[in-house]
Formats: C-alpha cells, structure tokens, sequence
C-alpha cells in the first residue's frame, strides 16, 4: 500500500521541479519571459497549494481510494496538455492543471498513514513519505537534465511532461489493486471554505508572480491588500460553521494545537527556503555558471543520493538520539549553503560545478535528516480521526510556502542578476544568506528538546 502510494508523493514532487533544468530551454523555444518562467514553477505549486486542504476532505468524504485514482487521472490529463503546449501561456494553464490535480492525489498518501498505521510504525511511514517526496524533488532535476539531454524523439523540454502519462495509467491500476477502501468517515464537504482558502492563496501568490514583470501596477498591491479580509473572513466562515456541528474544510481546532501550528510553522519555513533553493540554483548552474541540462542535472547528484540517505536514517536516528538529529540536520544545511556563499564571492563566480558539489552534498544530507523530522513531528500532534484535514493543511502550507519562495526570492534573485542574469553567481550568494535563517528559523521552532518525549519523526 505504502509503495503505491507513495507514487503521488514523488509525481507531486518531482514535477514541482523537473521544469527548473528546462527554464533555458524553455525561454529560447517558447520565448518566456522571466515571469512566464516563475508562473510556470510558482503557479504549479499555487495551484497545488490552494487545492491541498480541499483534497483533503475530499478524501475524508469519498474514500481515499477513490481521490488518489481521480487525481492520479487528471494529473497524466493535465501533463499530456503541458507536453502538448504551444506558448508559455498555453504551458502556464496546464501547470496550473497539473497543480490541481495533484492536490487531490497527495494528500491521500499522509491521509492513508495516519488512519491504516498504528502509532509505534507512523514514523517509519512518513520517513518513507519524506524521502520520497525529497527524493521527486531532486530526481525532477536529475532526471530532467537526463531527458532534455537525450531529446527522446525530437520532442526537447515536451518529454519531462509527457513521461507522465504511462506512469499515471499504471499508477491508477495499481491503486485499484495495493489501496483499502479506506475514508475519515462520513464528512460534510464545505465548497464556500474551499473557495476562500483558494481565492485568499490566489490574492497573495498572483500579484507577487506577476507584479516585478509588469511594473507593480495598481492591481498588485489591491489584491494584496484584498487578501487580508479575504483570509480573516474564510476562517470567520470556518469557526462559524463549526459552531453550528458543520465540517469546514480547514479546520478550526487545529489551530487550537498548538504544537501543531508551531511545528507546521517550521516546515514553512523550511519549504520557503528549499523551493526557492531549488529553482535559483538551477538558473545559476544554467545561466551563470554555462552548464548543459545534463551537466547541470549530474550536479544535484550527490545531494540525491544523501538527500535518500539522510531521509531513510532520520527516523531510526531520532528515536535513538532524540534531540541531536534535527541540530546536526540544520547545521549540515547551514555548513552547506555557507560554504555555497562563501566559493560564489570568493572566487567571483568563477567555480564549476564540480567545485561545487561539496557545498551540495552537505546540503542534501542535511535536508534529509530535517524535512521527515519535520512532517513526522506535526502529524504525530494530530488524531487519526484528523488524518485529511490535518495533512491537507500541512501539505498546503508546504506548497504556498515553496511557491511564495520561488516568487519572492526568484524576484531578488533576478533583480541582482541582472539582464541576461550576467551576475547570477552574486545573485545565488545573496539569497543563500537569506536560506540560511529561514532553516535556522525552522530548526529553532522545532525544540528539539521534546522529541524524544512526542516522538518526532522517527518513532
């Protein structure tokens, strides 16, 4: 069951990344702009985002099954229409496609964890869904550069989408076979909730994709200033329909947990970082640094292979030694993206990358010591019963937070690289500073102190 479905989880992943190594490609063919190349990584994960806690309670209300196999559908639809695309506009409205889709498939994965395993084995699982989603996100980089650079039948960036398509077809087959019959319960669904965590997501995330492009227009700052009533009229509505024995689809105690809050708190931060990380690296390898897809694909390498390591240890290593693993997980990250910084000023932009990969490997590591501590330490706060609303949360706030990544420090990040992103190694050593307090920011939220007592991730 884990093994089935845990596809969601590297699918989901590994295509909010994969598109990072075509963005060269992607501007010379289609011509993109700089904010076509943001919308098409930010707007998959917006989309993904807003559409998480509603996916949710979707499959609290209608079986986890039956969601997982609908979204597994629609996500080869949506990446057989991207792969199909003929301008960057076309390719944005299937990312945001793709987004949706995968919103209602991944969070019957956490969903399934929480209400088939027992407590003594849930650990294990979500350091399994750890690795799997870190190992998607590496492997959309490291796989991609392989794609783009084979050209598999002429078809150039088109088949980093179209891969999807037969494995979404055997995915769905074998959800049919290894998934239970399994739902929350019987659950109210709450379109009007649904449609303000979605509209208040979309006042925040459009203008910042856009606003740079266009010259911060009026529009921009009215839809940002739009999303705080939005936002505080949607929970209004939420605790509303609690009071009255209804089912919002964000619910309202969980807000009142308050390990919960905090501990999802630092998996924000983190995913502020490492999907920014992961986009601005790719344009510094490409752009800055003048390394082929392939190339550049080979350099994330060596955090793949520790990123697996350091997922599949955490929980075994939490349970023996409690507080130490997150510390060393945050400081391995740190000691990564320091020495990153520290050979991009040194050497002005003149490293390769090769020169690189140590700054890298740490960084893997430590990311996969940290991101299942984190998940694990969240949902371990939660009751089964809480299983879809708790995880859609979790995996929202995980999406809106790489996706305001990507767009807040994608917008540093070309604004001191430049024209032509000419200073794009001054650029990468920027924002890695800024990197480095939003994970000393996570790991600090996590006091650590009291996971051997809770659990953590790894119990």
């Amino acid at each position: 069951m884990l093994a089935v479905a845990l596809i969601a989880t590297f699918m989901g992943s590994f295509d909010l990344f994969v598109v990072n190594v075509a963005t060269e490609t992607l501007r010379s063919d289609l011509r993109a702009s700089d904010a076509a190349l943001e919308l098409v990584v930010s707007g998959y994960a917006f989309a993904y985002a807003a559409g998480l806690v509603t996916g949710g309670r979707l499959g609290d209300r209608y079986g986890y099954r039956r969601m997982f196999t609908t979204g597994m559908a629609s996500f080869a639809i949506a990446s057989l229409l991207c792969g199909l695309a003929q301008s960057p506009a076309q390719l944005v409205a299937g990312r945001l496609a793709q987004g949706l889709a995968a919103a209602v498939m991944v969070p019957q994965v956490l969903s399934l964890i929480t209400a088939r395993f027992p407590a003594s084995h849930r650990g294990r699982a979500t350091a399994w869904h750890g690795a799997a989603a870190g190992l998607g996100s590496i492997a959309g980089q490291l796989l991609g550069g392989v794609l783009l650079e084979a050209d598999v039948l002429g078809l150039g960036w088109r088949v980093i989408f179209l891969v999807n398509v037969p494995v979404g077809a055997v995915a769905c087959v074998l959800a049919g076979v290894a998934l239970p019959r399994l739902t929350g319960g019987q659950h109210r669904f709450d379109p009007l909730g649904a449609l303000g965590v979605t509209v208040t997501l979309a006042l925040v995330l459009a203008p910042l994709s856009l606003g740079r492009e266009t010259g911060w227009p009026g529009w921009t700052w009215a839809c940002l200033a739009l999303s705080v009533p939005a936002g505080w009229l949607t929970l209004r509505w939420q605790r509303i329909l609690r009071a009255r024995g209804g089912e919002p689809v964000l619910d309202p105690g969980l807000f009142r947990n308050r390990a919960y809050v905090r501990l999802v708190g630092a998996v924000g931060l983190f995913q502020l970082y490492f999907g920014a990380y992961m986009f601005t690296l790719a344009l510094l390898l490409q752009a800055g640094l003048g390394a082929r897809p392939l190339t550049a694909a080979l350099a994330f390498l060596p955090q793949a292979l520790l990123f697996s390591v350091g997922s599949l240890l955490s929980g075994r290593l939490t349970a023996r030694h409690g507080t130490v693993v997150p510390g060393i997980g945050g400081a391995l990250i740190v000691l990564g993206l320091g020495l990153l910084a520290a050979q991009l000023t040194l050497t002005d932009g003149q490293v390769t990358t090769t020169g690189l990969a140590p700054a890298l490997a740490l960084g893997g590591l430590g990311n996969g010591l940290l991101l299942p501590t984190l998940i694990g330490s969240a949902l371990s706060r939660v009751s089964p019963r809480e299983a879809g609303a708790a995880s859609g949360a979790l995996s929202t706030v995980q999406q809106a937070a790489s996706s305001l990544g990507v767009t807040v420090l994608g917008m540093v990040f070309f604004t001191v690289a430049g024209p032509g992103l000419h200073e794009a190694p001054t650029a990468m050593a920027t924002v890695t500073l800024v990197f480095i307090v939003l994970t000393a920011a996570a790991v600090a939220l996590l006091r650590p102190r009291r996971l051997r007592a809770s659990g953590g991730g790894g119990v």
